[in-house]
Order: C-alpha cells, then sequence, then structure tokens
C-alpha cells in the first residue's frame, strides 16, 4: 500500500495569493467603485485581517474612496491594565504557577508584565496548547496552578475541553481565572459611539468558524451594515471588499459568507455545546480603550465555581480600574477613531520591543501590524 502523501503547507493557500488574481480583483473593485455614492469605510474587526492588509500591501491596490478601520478584535490588545494585575497578583502567590496563552505575558498592567514578573521570580509560563496546564498541574500536586484564559468565541472552546478534562482527571490544583470575551457586542458598542464611521464590516473568519456567521445578523439589521466573513489570504480580502462594495451599489444590507471554505451560517454546534456547558454570560467586562460593555465576556457557571481564581483569591486581587498610558492611542484604535500613526509613540516611544500599550505588544495588534510593515523607522533601521 502506497504511503499516504504529506499535506505540503502552501497547498493551504496556493491560489490565495496570486498575484494576477489580487491585481484583477483590485481593477474591478476600482471600476465598480466609481459608483459608490459615499465613501467605503471598511472596519476589519480582527487583527489577522489588518495584518493581511500590511504584510501584503493591498490598501495601496484600493482606490481613494475605500478605507480601512481598525476594530476590537485583538483578544490581548483589549484586555485592560486591571485584569494584566490579576495576573501579575496570582503569579505572586506562594506555590503558585501561572499558566497563559503567547502575547500575553507583554501585555503592561499597571506596574510591569507578567514577562517581569517571571524574571523576579514568579513561575509564569506561556502554553502553545492549553491542555498543556494538565501535564503542569499533575506535575506539581502542591501547588496551585492558575491558566489565565484570554480570547474571542475561537478559543473559548478549547477552555472548556481542558476545564473538563481536569475534572474528569480529578486535577483539583487547577484553577481558571477567565477573560474570555465575545465579537458581537464589541462591535455593537463600536457601532453605537456617535464619532464612528464605519460602514461596512469584514468579520472574523475564526470566530464565525466556531458561531456560525448568523451572529452577525443582529448587527446588520440593526445599523443597515453589510458584513462579509472572510479568510485571511490576500485574494479572501480583495474578493470579501468586492462583496461590500456591491451590496454598497445594491442598497443592500446582507450578512456574505466569502470564506465558505470554513465557514456556515450556523457554525460549530458541538464545540458550542461545550462551550454552553460550561459558561455563562457575565453581567458586565470592561475592555480596554472601550470601557464596560454588557453581557460581553464569559465566566464559568456555577457548579465550577471551585475551580474559579477570581472566587479562591477574590480578597487579593486588585479592584481599581485603570486606564492606559496617557500618551497611548490603542483606545482610540480599538474603537475605530484613530490609526496607529496618530499616535505621537507610534515606533519612538512605542515599539514591540519596549510597547506602551497592548495594540503594540500583540502580534494581532494594529500598531504591531504597522510598525512590521510600514514603519519609515523600522525600515530605516
Amino acid at each position: 500500500m502506497p504511503e499516504p502523501k504529506q499535506l505540503d503547507i502552501k497547498q493551504l493557500y496556493d491560489g490565495f495569493r496570486d498575484p494576477a488574481t489580487v491585481r484583477q480583483l483590485a481593477r474591478t473593485i476600482a471600476h465598480e467603485a466609481q459608483q459608490l455614492l459615499q465613501p467605503l469605510n471598511i472596519m476589519e474587526v480582527c487583527g489577522g485581517h489588518t495584518h493581511t492588509l500590511m504584510k501584503f500591501g493591498l490598501k495601496a491596490l484600493l482606490p481613494q474612496n475605500i478605507h480601512f478601520i481598525h476594530g476590537p478584535g485583538c483578544p490581548v490588545c483589549v484586555m485592560p491594565k486591571e485584569r494584566i494585575d490579576h495576573a501579575i497578583t496570582l503569579a505572586a502567590q506562594p506555590d503558585t504557577i501561572l499558566v497563559t496563552l503567547g502575547d500575553m505575558i507583554r501585555v503592561p498592567g499597571s506596574a510591569g508584565t507578567l514577562a517581569q514578573s517571571r524574571a523576579n521570580g514568579s513561575d509564569v509560563r506561556p502554553l502553545y496548547d492549553p491542555l498543556d496546564a494538565l501535564t503542569i498541574a499533575r506535575q506539581n500536586p502542591t501547588k496551585t496552578v492558575v491558566f489565565f484564559a484570554i480570547g474571542f468565541e475561537t478559543s473559548t472552546p478549547m477552555t472548556a475541553v481542558l476545564l473538563q478534562q481536569a475534572e474528569a482527571q480529578g486535577i483539583d490544583n487547577l484553577l481558571f481565572h477567565i477573560n474570555h470575551v465575545l465579537v458581537p457586542p464589541a462591535v455593537d458598542a463600536v457601532m453605537a459611539d456617535p464619532q464612528v464611521r464605519v460602514n461596512a464590516f469584514v468579520a472574523p473568519s475564526h470566530v464565525s468558524v466556531i458561531q456560525g456567521a448568523d451572529i452577525y445578523q443582529p448587527l446588520v439589521d440593526k445599523y443597515a451594515t453589510p458584513v462579509v466573513v472572510a479568510g485571511f489570504e490576500p485574494v479572501d480580502m480583495m474578493e470579501a471588499v468586492l462583496r461590500l462594495v456591491r451590496q454598497k451599489n445594491a442598497g443592500t444590507a446582507q450578512v456574505d459568507i466569502q470564506y465558505s471554505r470554513a465557514v456556515n451560517r450556523e457554525g460549530n454546534l458541538t464545540a458550542q455545546k461545550l462551550v454552553a456547558d460550561c459558561f455563562v454570560v457575565r453581567d458586565t467586562f470592561r475592555w480596554r480603550g472601550l470601557g464596560p460593555i454588557a453581557r460581553s465576556a464569559l465566566k464559568l457557571k456555577p457548579h465550577y465555581q471551585h475551580r474559579d481564581a477570581e472566587i479562591h483569591f477574590r480578597a487579593i486581587l486588585p479592584k481599581h480600574e485603570l486606564d492606559d498610558h496617557k500618551a497611548c492611542q490603542c483606545g482610540a484604535i480599538l474603537r475605530g477613531l484613530a490609526q496607529p500613526a496618530d499616535c505621537r509613540v507610534f515606533a519612538r516611544g512605542c515599539t514591540p520591543e519596549r510597547p506602551l500599550g497592548s495594540c503594540m505588544v500583540s502580534s494581532e495588534g494594529a500598531c504591531n501590524a504597522y510598525y512590521r510593515y510600514q514603519s519609515p523607522q523600522r525600515a530605516a533601521g
């Protein structure tokens, strides 16, 4: 029997980065955009889409009446300082190991970062796979392991799996600090701002794989604003722009799925049930740059409260709300009211190596994308 052929990673994007296809889409967009009655101000909610725009130079291919406005779809960027302070406080407790994902350890709180806490002796461990927390907890039975859970609807099912596995395996020393947030309420908060100029959306694809495209229908109905769910490749983004132009020219507002190879209307029902079994919606949650948003985040269900770090450590966790550095414009960027270059410390006092704000820290942050692909200071260096 012949051995199965290995998947070449190039097969996953082959054709979706074809320059000729991108240029043809750009010509079609430019032609049809001449019929627009007003500028098309597209918010790409997800930071992954921002990086695609910048990395492949797509903004330069679009006509002058099409603009992109960056949204609050970076889970690290929207985490307020007081939640980072929670993590730092937890990590500092005796016989405690704090574990979390990726960029979170570099996001500044009020007095430093988790990376600095680790340098000062706290046991902070970045994870690539949340299920690794089970191994860490088993290997350290005399210590309390706290999983600082972050992310939108995309990563919430994995936290639910981790929680259920901890229960099934009787790993009692694993606690959870839940910071999972929801896309639709944040987008609704952006649109409710009278200063907002957004009149079209490119919706997050990974979130939509889990929740389905229909989660955006209430936003379309409320604001008469077209939404296209797009993939992350250049052809995906350009096709999404073309679909938005065509909706505007036709005078329609609908939820459209460009990323049909992965997204459907109802989403992953198994993952949704898993999340529903473990979490309930919080009454309110404070977002970095956006402030408190009703019913915009999750918490553990009552029968899992024995694993809730916010309950276990309630007496020592900071309770004060904290704003960003006065020079940082991350809040305005997350609300779609500013571009990274509008910030006077961008690429000067604030860089990925020495970030002032969360939008520069995260690999999905808008400031990080602009610095990496467009910053004159970086190009000169």
